[in-house]
């Protein structure tokens, strides 16, 4: 992909969109499609902030043309043509870097990637925001990994074991915006546990719109690349947790149309998501998820139901 033309210094008014945009550019090799949409959300986010003081509307002004340039080297990607597509990619992505940072968690791998990792899953979930609102799973794993972000690497600077796994998180304790975990500034003071206990691996298997991930799914191939530094804390080597492939309903192998099923548009709709999921999902070898949405879209189709 050629270099795009650099970006002017972020004016202060932008402060809440800089690690959307150092997402971008880490990603902009890795995965341009989240590089674009990365950029796409610091724009929009950024036009709502102030888009009439000179300096920001420079700013926004050299962002616009690198939105244009990316959009035209990657024209003839599904992803970017189409919503669907590009929604479910960024979905896919951002919930593959949840799961390799809370396996990492569960097993008591404490260390800088997987720490990035949470805080970069809660930025992309961010920019899903540019296809519509977000589910209710979105915004609570969107919350916890920011949360999980700010309170293992505040442990690890104090010299303190972090909990691992899921533990108590105030409702109302939210993380600051303009965070530098891999990422933030953050508190003082860790959140404290709290008779409230979010468990990620507790979340409907229906998640993320419908995207089907079986607990222990594997990182993904993109997730950072960096050797974690010592941190003082015992880290394992990293294992590859093996797939279960999901058992086909032996049903939907002789299942025929009826005459009498009538889809609605929303049913064509629904399913033809079924089927982006499963294409996006075999981009990171996720068999599972990929035969877990395709069977949900032929039974959708065969019989009207879900």
């Amino acid at each position: 992909m050629a270099a795009l033309a650099p970006l002017p210094p972020l004016p202060p008014q932008f402060k809440s969109i800089q690690h959307h945009l150092r997402t971008a550019q880490e990603h902009d090799k890795r995965d341009p499609v989240v590089a674009y949409y990365c950029r796409l959300y610091a724009m929009q986010t950024g036009m709502k902030i102030d888009s009439k003081t000179p300096d920001c509307r420079k700013f926004l002004s050299k962002l616009m043309d690198q939105l244009e340039a990316l959009k035209k080297q990657l024209g003839d990607n599904e992803a970017i043509t189409q919503e669907i597509v590009g929604c479910a990619h960024l979905e896919n992505y951002a919930l593959k870097m949840f799961l390799y940072a809370d396996n990492e968690d569960r097993a008591g791998r404490f260390h800088k990637n997987m720490i990035k990792s949470f805080y970069t899953a809660s930025l992309l979930i961010d920019v899903i925001t540019v296809f519509g609102e977000l589910t209710d799973e979105n915004v609570k794993h969107r919350k916890y990994a920011r949360w999980k972000a700010t309170y293992i690497h505040n442990c690890l600077k104090n010299g303190e074991t972090p909990q691992a796994g899921p533990v108590g998180i105030e409702e109302d304790n939210d993380v600051e915006e303009n965070e530098d975990a891999g990422a933030t500034s953050l508190p003082t003071q860790p959140p404290q546990p709290s008779s409230s206990t979010y468990d990620p691996g507790s979340m409907p298997s229906s998640s993320f719109t419908g995207i089907q991930i079986p607990p222990g799914a594997h990182a993904p191939a993109n997730t950072p690349a960096e050797v974690p530094h010592s941190t003082g804390v015992a880290s394992n080597t990293i294992q590859p947790t093996p797939q279960t492939i999901p058992a086909i309903d032996p049903t939907l192998f002789s299942t025929v149309s009826q005459g009498d099923i009538r889809l609605t548009p929303e049913d064509f709709a629904r399913a033809q998501k079924y089927c982006k999921y499963a294409g996006s999902a075999l981009q990171y070898e996720d068999v599972s998820t990929a035969v877990q949405n395709l069977q949900k879209a032929l039974k959708l189709l065969t019989t009207g139901r879900e």
